[in-house]
């Protein structure tokens, strides 16, 4: 293989036919199902028909975008195989603990979203401090699918960072706009397959490259005077002894338990989507349909970054460091492992690939933007009593709205190391919080509404306080991630742990001083007030306990083979 060329690639015709029919079959799809969405039901939640199938493949796609594809590679050429975690321990346990555990009072409850649920359980007020943090996350998520697609099309293409990208995030406010919930999901499981088509290019042209994966493992400790790139756990016994600076309980308690529940269980981009699914069953076979995919993702997302590792000839630095030197950052190791690779045709499947990420992660947070601002905050505290057709408009007008701010948001990035950092500071402020909250109010009756609106906002605080804290006085990073020598990440996932056990504090403290409500007003909400639906009538292999276990055997054996 041949080593990036300093000239921009250019698109062969063969390759921009490629992407021109990608970006008709989605407006294709947007004009075709904009029949099927004129009521709120059909608008936000696709009707509540998706197979168990459609609903795990879009709640994977969903979360599977260019943010992923982008943010992760960088995060695996930063702190090498680490970065691996937070798929396996960081995604699998949470994704079958939303479909066993959780799923079944999303569901019963009949809410349109996350915060609609803290409406139930806790009252207005923490239905809308979670709708407002909500909303302003993932605007500013939405913005970083923006920025990654621009950074795609510059590293590989030439092309002008806001023409393209106003072109993709016009085409996604269409056909979300047009086809509300129900266009998202199918574009996003065509998405889901064109990702996978066009990622799977570098991961095996760059082991042919390495010589397969122990000879990879070698050329990174050759390269790098290290083998730590290359192992999950043997490395975690001390701060020191890994690239991320972090302790097995940082993985283990911040990013498995706290960071990874927030997300996969609260965060509502994901959970909308199984709560379009046609009956229990099926919402509670998704996130299991879901992980058992999610664990063969690392192949294509952090495979390409340890393979720059070995046999990329230039040295990548953070973004700022990159731009000052006018050389590459880590967030560009997709686009130039892309152009290292792929000729003509291959190219414009890759390109194909990465722009269907940007659109499934940029229409993942607007529909689930449009949808929180539509139920949760415009009619909840705005305009409480409108025809549903107002409220279908609203929330057209609201996706094109997200559009627009998300367009905003896109260069704040530019502040931060890699495109994950980012994220996970962001994870740590609004979703681990909220995380402490729901599990109370689920599990634990004597939750009430005054200890889970005050858990909410002390937890929230205290998170955005310590990130404040350690940007004033770097010295606290050493009392936040618990070493001196702790990188951004592992601060973020210390950060999240200490916001989580402050909400959880806070929560159970209040509850314990405030009056509880009573049990009929907890049914469908909380477990001990709820009669679930028994599965003993299924047979073993149509339980989504029995798929869960599997997957959860799996996850075990993966994390002993790269220990």
């Amino acid at each position: 293989m041949t080593a990036i060329p300093e000239r921009l690639i250019h698109l062969k015709p063969v390759d921009v036919a490629i992407i021109a029919i990608y970006f008709v079959a989605v407006l294709a799809i947007g004009f075709y199902l904009k029949g099927q969405s004129g009521t709120g039901e059909d608008f936000f939640l696709a009707g509540r028909e998706m197979t168990a199938w459609i609903a795990g493949l879009s709640f994977l796609s969903a979360n599977l975008g260019s943010l992923e594809l982008m943010g992760w590679a960088a995060a695996s050429y930063q702190y090498g195989i680490l970065a691996a975690h937070w798929y396996w321990i960081g995604a699998i346990p949470a994704m079958l603990f939303l479909g066993i555990v959780m799923m079944p009072f999303y569901y019963i409850s009949k809410t349109h979203s996350v915060p609609g649920y803290l409406k139930l359980r806790f009252g207005e007020p923490s239905r809308a401090l979670s709708a407002i943090t909500f909303a302003c996350m993932t605007v500013l998520m939405s913005g970083i699918n923006m920025y990654s697609m621009a950074l795609v099309l510059k590293v590989v293409l030439g092309w002008d960072i806001h023409f393209s990208i106003w072109i993709s995030s016009i085409t996604v406010a269409v056909y979300v706009a047009l086809g509300g919930l129900r266009s998202a999901i199918f574009n996003e499981v065509l998405q889901f397959v064109l990702i996978w088509l066009g990622a799977l290019l570098i991961p095996i042209l760059g082991l042919v490259e390495a010589g397969g994966w122990t000879n990879l493992q070698r050329k990174i400790a050759a390269s790098l005077g290290s083998g730590s790139y290359t192992h999950m756990w043997s490395t975690l016994g001390s701060f020191s002894d890994n690239p991320m600076g972090i302790h097995w309980t940082g993985i283990v308690l911040g990013l498995g338990f706290v960071t990874a529940f927030g997300y996969w269980t609260t965060d509502f981009l994901v959970v909308q989507r199984v709560l379009t699914a046609k009956d229990l069953r099926a919402a509670k076979m998704a996130p299991v349909i879901g992980a058992a995919f999610k664990m063969l993702v690392p192949f294509i997302v952090i495979l390409p970054g340890l393979l720059a590792l070995a046999v990329l000839p230039m040295k990548l630095t953070g973004e700022a460091a990159a731009v000052a030197s006018h050389g590459h950052s880590y967030n560009e190791v997709l686009p130039l492992m892309l152009a290292r690779y792929c000729g003509p045709g291959l190219l414009g499947l890759g390109i194909t690939a990465l722009i269907a990420g940007f659109m499934s992660g940029m229409a993942g947070n607007v529909t689930a933007f449009s949808t929180v601002w539509t139920y949760d905050i415009y009619r909840a505290l705005i305009r409480k009593a409108a025809p549903d057709a107002h409220y279908v408009s609203m929330g057209r007008w609201s996706t094109v709205i997200g559009v627009l701010v998300s367009i905003g948001t896109a260069y704040l990035v530019m502040g931060f190391l890699s495109i994950m950092d980012y994220v996970q500071a962001l994870f740590s402020f609004f979703i681990a919080p909220l995380f402490g909250t729901v599990i109370l109010g689920m599990l634990w009756k004597r939750a009430t509404p005054m200890g889970g609106f005050l858990g909410l906002l002390c937890g929230t605080l205290s998170s955005v306080g310590m990130w404040a804290w350690v940007k004033i006085d770097p010295s606290a990073l050493s009392v936040i991630a618990l070493s001196p020598n702790a990188k951004d990440m592992a601060e973020n996932m210390y950060r999240a742990l200490w916001s989580w056990l402050v909400c959880v504090c806070v929560t159970v403290a209040v509850s314990l001083m405030t009056k509880p409500l009573p049990d009929d007003r907890l049914v469908g909400l909380v477990y001990g007030a709820t009669d679930l639906p028994s599965e003993r009538h299924l047979r073993l292999g149509e339980r989504p306990i029995f798929w869960a276990g599997m997957v959860a055997v799996a996850l075990v054996l993966v994390n002993v083979y790269f220990w």
